[in-house]
């Protein structure tokens, strides 16, 4: 074995794939976080009252945790470009296991109720902002590792999206029987431990993921194309990427817009199903995800990003427009409704909940893809937060239009949010271009070249010279495939 042969294996390392999950997964904190808080405002108002912990503080703590995220994946987005992948993972992972815990621990001064509210509220702020830097530090990285030598070509989007969305549908799922499971335990008496671990819980994937992510490097691809020591020409950049960025930009608005508010709405149509069990309902909702983020990760390396989110969004519309014209009928067979309405979440999820990630990791740069991604993951959370305000102004407006109608209202948010989906599909079709397997070194090659012929110095690229050379000779080698 040749001196270069035995550098290149030289220390044992995490399988290929078991480094896309390290990336990814931290995403996990995402779901869980978002679907628990909802679970702890309801046991904080049983707790001390609707008069001291009313709609209006919980619609605030929910907020924050919106804020937190978006500065997050801007802030994290710059940091991971020039700092690094890892150095913005570990730091992201221990922001959450940090505030995790001290929002379990929240307490006011001489125990005051709206000293505690604050404290909770300051935390999730924080905590939102380590979950967002997960998108452009974590997913980022997992995009680049599904590229490695050892990844087959025809599993690469696969891997991706098991490891990224998968994750935080899964989080969301687990988030909801954690609550549950917890009041079992400790029952009516006791419910302040109960939303005190439901925080304090979140503290453990954290660290179990911080643990996982030591032994990592960086990513091939950030170390033979970065810009970390090299100055960034924003210019050329936007000149070549703005369509891109604006597509994927506007379809993630539109999908979060869409998907944020109907997960709220899920608790609502299971609640009949379940008898009237709120916590039941909860659970059973949050379950219509698995199936379409599990089945599209089998199907986005046969058609691609870009059609497979193009067939979720127009089947989901197809599924919206039905429920929206045959709602009433569907409501008084309510399984049939459930059944209907978990295809119109799953399709969400196989079409743009796999895909937007992918497309926002894959289509850009490295040297500025965690910024790329940052951007359109934020105004993807905007679009979240403006939809959970505007969905009940939605309701009223389609009730008050026809009064006569009980029904009427509900169907509003069907209508609209079918229609933005094909709008989104006319979008994607339009404007992103389609993925090819191990498409982000060509990206990058072209990239080159491009900078190169406006004048740029593309040698001041990449990190160490002597990790570039070796990164160059062996990275077209490919080991064991899975």
């Amino acid at each position: 074995m040749s001196v270069e042969q035995s550098n290149t294996y030289r220390k044992p390392r995490l399988s290929q794939v078991s480094l896309i999950f390290a990336c990814g997964t931290a995403l996990f904190s995402d779901g869980y976080a978002n679907g628990v808080i909802g679970a702890v405002n309801t046991l904080l108002k049983r707790i001390y009252g609707t008069d001291k912990f009313d709609t209006h503080y919980s619609n605030t703590i929910s907020s924050v945790a919106f804020a937190g995220t978006v500065a997050g994946m801007l802030i994290f987005g710059y940091l991971s470009d020039k700092m690094g992948r890892k150095f913005g993972m570990m730091l992201a992972t221990g922001i959450v296991a940090l505030f995790s815990g001290l929002s379990a621990a929240s307490s006011g001064a001489h125990h005051s109720v709206d000293g505690l509210i604050a404290m909770l509220a300051a935390c999730r702020f924080l905590l939102g902002i380590g979950i967002g830097a997960e998108y452009p530090c974590g997913s980022v990285a997992a995009s680049e590792q599904s590229e490695e030598p050892g990844i087959n070509k025809n599993a690469q989007h696969r891997w991706f999206a098991l490891a990224t969305n998968s994750m935080i549908d899964f989080g969301f799922v687990i988030s909801a029987f954690v609550p549950l499971v917890l009041f079992w335990i400790f029952g009516e008496n006791h419910l302040r431990a109960v939303w005190r671990l439901s925080l304090g819980l979140g503290v453990v994937p954290a660290l179990a993921v911080f643990v996982w992510r030591l032994r990592m490097e960086e990513p091939t691809r950030f170390k033979k194309d970065s810009m970390a020591r090299a100055k960034v020409p924003y210019m050329l950049i936007i000149r070549r990427y703005w369509v891109s960025l604006a597509a994927i930009s506007t379809t993630w608005f539109i999908y979060d817009f869409i998907t944020y508010p109907f997960g709220l709405y899920t608790s609502t149509v299971t609640n009949t199903i379940t008898g009237g069990n709120d916590s039941l309902s909860v659970v059973f909702g949050c379950l219509f995800y698995i199936p379409g983020t599990v089945g599209g990760a089998f199907v986005v390396d046969y058609l691609g990003p870009k059609y497979t989110m193009i067939l979720g969004l127009v089947s989901q519309a197809i599924i919206g427009f039905i429920m929206s014209g045959l709602y009433t009928q569907l409501t008084n067979h309510i399984a049939a409704f459930a059944v209907v309405y978990g295809i119109f979440l799953s399709f969400g999820e196989l079409g743009p909940g796999n895909c937007l990630g992918m497309l926002a990791a894959k289509s850009g740069p490295t040297a500025v893809r965690g910024q790329f991604y940052g951007i359109a993951a934020a105004i993807g959370k905007i679009g979240a937060f403006g939809g959970t305000w505007a969905w009940q102004r939605i309701v009223d407006d389609f009730q008050n239009r026809h009064p006569n109608d009980p029904n009427i209202g509900n169907t509003g948010p069907f209508w609209i949010g079918s229609g933005l989906a094909i709008f989104s599909a006319i979008i994607t079709f339009l404007f992103i271009r389609p993925l090819s397997h191990d498409g982000m070194a060509e990206e990058d090659r072209q990239f080159r070249e491009y900078l190169e012929a406006h004048g740029y110095d593309t040698s001041q690229m990449g990190l160490m010279e002597s990790e570039t050379t070796s990164i160059s000779s062996t990275g077209d080698e490919k080991t064991e495939k899975v």
